[in-house]
């Protein structure tokens, strides 16, 4: 007897099935399939044969894969009695309610008192699929791994795409080739972290940006996580994503992943990258003013660091607002005698050195310039040299000999006093002042993994967001070491990286875009000599990189000559006329055919226009460039395509390409088929077209 069901969006359909009562297990995922499909037949033609060397039935690859069921690859769940005892569960399915686009099963293990759920929901509008499992157990019992529900991936793909990186170089695309066994992501550092970004991405056999199947899977949590995508020995692929191993460091009844977001795709990764764009923005991230421009945002760190004097950044905030500034946000150094990272953290008081008279005089200048005001936090974190440490060492996780990470140590957020003080804390500022805005910051790794910090984290940012609902928040750790739907349902912005570099940027942007919108993607015109690698970029280059995203400024404005004043304040122009459509455009990565170029093609939702950002990151092999190709065009309709800034080119650029001579009307086939032909430029250097349907 088998038991089916399906969710169905207009880009894919899902397809569990149960034999026999057995734990469900999906068996088909893809691309939509006929109303009238049997699925019981769906099901059967799934199944694979039996030869020598294998079991006499075919151990199910279910939502849940169960060790007792001589399952030869990775469990499910992995969990234990309170002493130690291993417990192997073997559920047989109880109950099935479908809603409208949402599924929920449930399993009972009578014998070990287990019980088991699983619950999917398809969004109709943006095509994503959540999916989260919970075990509850009728005695305490210790949880070392639960999977959310777990989904098969495709045999017809060669390779995978996971994402590691580092401080300054986020967002790195690993290609790995499928082999028998397992390919494990864990992030142990007690955050979603550079190295470890929780997603993958899985295409099929020469999918490319444009075209072609893909798998995608995007695990919403903030804390360690752990992957898992395994080719079993008949050849047989699943992919499992959860909190990492061992981090419910205490037994208890229940447990719970976090939501896993995965799509399907027929129209290569951008397919996948519209659906998680649109998902975040639209569904996962809640605005305090949602009809509200997003503000070009200017930040004092690298302009003054901890050196605080009230005239500078009196002088520093009207410069930036002449240069199209609208939110002034005061970074690290405002409190307690914050001279230098080695002091102070935890001691959320403002330093009457530095501000005799409190914020107010800073405040009402930026308001007086018609500015908003942001500030930073760093409330998981404590200095041993701070106020706070000394009256409360026990508020610290890990030993009080650890090594300190930035000179500082973790608060146990799992503590209610520590959450009640930090709340207490800033809520005093956010009560004192009027601040819209805070860069909350999260510089240093656990002292070990512990799930119980997340949810603490989580529980602060809840209370906040609470009692201050028209603060946005953005969340920073170290640049983009806390990215993940679960900070999202927080915050409104990510600083998706420390460096400034545009060139850095360029590329971090770009394959961070298969998840991330523009909206919520912070990206700031650093200084001419970059802090964190030393190159030196011209500011047309800096400017255009950062009006890709949710454009600001980090730089000490005084530097800038009359001519870089100019351009900076050119760029932004340009860049808040078109705001209000491009933060709600897809970002669709185009599939250059040089690989020095990196370009993509920001698309708004009626496909009534578009720009394109062709970045140069190297010189090419070729002399001319080659051709770029758009994607997602009307066919039959007609463009007005035109180079943005085409006074940049360079004078080594002497031919006649018919861009350079004003605005050109072509179709969209043609820009899809031919591609545009872009004017010869220099290594690090943009070239921007925008594009009208007509």
């Amino acid at each position: 007897m088998t038991g089916t069901w399906r969710l169905d969006g207009a880009r894919q359909t899902l397809v569990l099935a149960s034999v026999d009562g057995r734990l469900p297990q999906v068996v088909y995922w893809g691309a939509p399939l006929p109303r009238d499909e049997d699925l019981a037949t769906v099901a059967a033609m799934q199944g694979i044969d039996v030869t020598g060397g294998m079991l006499d039935r075919t151990p199910d690859l279910s939502i849940c894969p169960e060790a007792s069921a001589s399952f030869p690859g990775q469990p499910g769940l992995v969990v234990q009695s309170q002493d130690g005892t291993p417990i192997l569960p073997r559920f047989a399915l109880t109950d099935a309610a479908e809603g409208q686009n949402s599924l929920s099963l449930t399993c009972r293990d009578v014998d070990n008192g287990l019980t088991y759920r699983a619950e999917f929901a398809l969004d109709p509008d943006t095509g994503v699929l959540t999916a989260w499992a919970e075990v509850a157990s009728d005695a305490p019992v210790r949880l070392h791994w639960l999977a959310a529900p777990v989904l098969p991936a495709p045999q017809r793909a060669d390779e995978l795409l996971d994402f590691s990186g580092r401080w300054c170089g986020e967002f790195q695309v690993n290609r790995v080739p499928w082999t028998p066994g397992i390919r494990t992501r864990e992030s142990r550092t007690g955050r979603s972290g550079h190295e470890h970004f929780p997603g993958l991405i899985v295409p099929a056999r020469g999918a490319t940006n444009t075209a072609g199947e893909a798998w995608g899977f995007h695990y919403g949590w903030s804390g360690g996580h752990r992957m898992v995508a395994e080719e079993l020995p008949d050849g047989r692929r699943q992919v499992q994503f959860g909190h990492a191993t061992g981090t419910e460091k205490d037994a208890d009844t229940v447990f719970r992943t976090a939501p896993l977001f995965c799509t399907y795709s027929a129209a290569g990764l951008n397919g996948l990258a519209i659906a998680f764009q649109r998902h975040l923005r639209d569904r996962v991230v809640t605005w305090p003013q949602p009809d509200r421009p997003r503000p070009v945002h200017y930040n004092c760190w690298e302009a003054v660091y901890f050196d605080h004097r009230l005239e500078v950044l009196l002088d520093n905030a009207t410069r930036a607002a002449a240069l199209g500034a609208e939110r002034f946000v005061l970074d690290d150094g405002w409190f307690g005698r914050r001279d230098d990272d080695t002091t102070s953290l935890g001691d959320w008081v403002i330093d009457a050195r530095k501000y005799p008279e409190g914020l107010d005089p800073l405040i009402d200048h930026v308001h007086g310039l018609g500015m908003t005001f942001g500030i930073w936090f760093e409330p998981e974190m404590v200095n041993p040299d701070s106020d706070v440490y000394r009256a409360h060492p026990d508020w610290a996780l890990g030993p009080a000999d650890q090594v300190l990470g930035r000179q500082q140590m973790v608060l146990d957020m799992a503590n209610t006093e520590v959450r009640d003080y930090l709340h207490d804390r800033i809520a005093a500022v956010l009560s004192a002042y009027a601040i819209d805005y805070i860069k909350w910051d999260h510089n240093r790794l656990l002292p070990s993994p512990d799930a119980a910090q997340t949810r603490g984290a989580y529980a602060l940012l809840d209370r906040l967001r609470a009692g201050f609902p028209q603060v946005e928040i953005e969340s920073c750790a170290s640049g983009g070491g806390r990215i993940d739907t679960g900070i999202l349902q927080r915050t409104q912005r990510v600083w998706l990286s420390d460096s400034n570099d545009a060139l850095e940027r360029l590329r971090i942007q770009h394959d961070a875009a298969l998840f991330l919108p523009a909206a919520i993607t912070g990206s700031h015109v650093g200084p001419r000599t970059c802090h964190t690698s030393g190159r030196v970029f011209d500011i047309r280059f800096r400017a255009w990189v950062a009006a890709q995203r949710h454009m600001g400024f980090e730089m000490d404005p005084r530097e800038l000559t009359e001519d870089e004043a100019r351009v900076l304040t050119e760029v932004t122009t340009w860049w808040k006329r078109n705001r209000d459509w491009m933060m709600d455009a897809d970002i669709l990565r185009l599939d250059s055919a040089d690989p020095a170029v990196i370009a993509e093609q920001q698309l708004a939702r009626d496909g009534g226009r578009f720009v394109v950002f062709a970045g140069k990151a190297a010189s090419s092999a070729q002399i001319a460039p080659r051709p770029l190709c758009l994607t997602r065009l009307d066919p039959d309709a007609r463009y007005r395509v035109e180079l943005v800034n085409r006074a940049d080119g360079p004078r080594l650029s002497r031919g006649a390409p018919a861009l350079k001579d004003g605005p050109q009307t072509v179709s969209g086939r043609y820009l899809m088929q031919a591609g545009l032909t872009l004017p010869w430029s220099f290594p690090d250097t943009m070239w921007v077209v925008e594009g009208t349907r007509l």
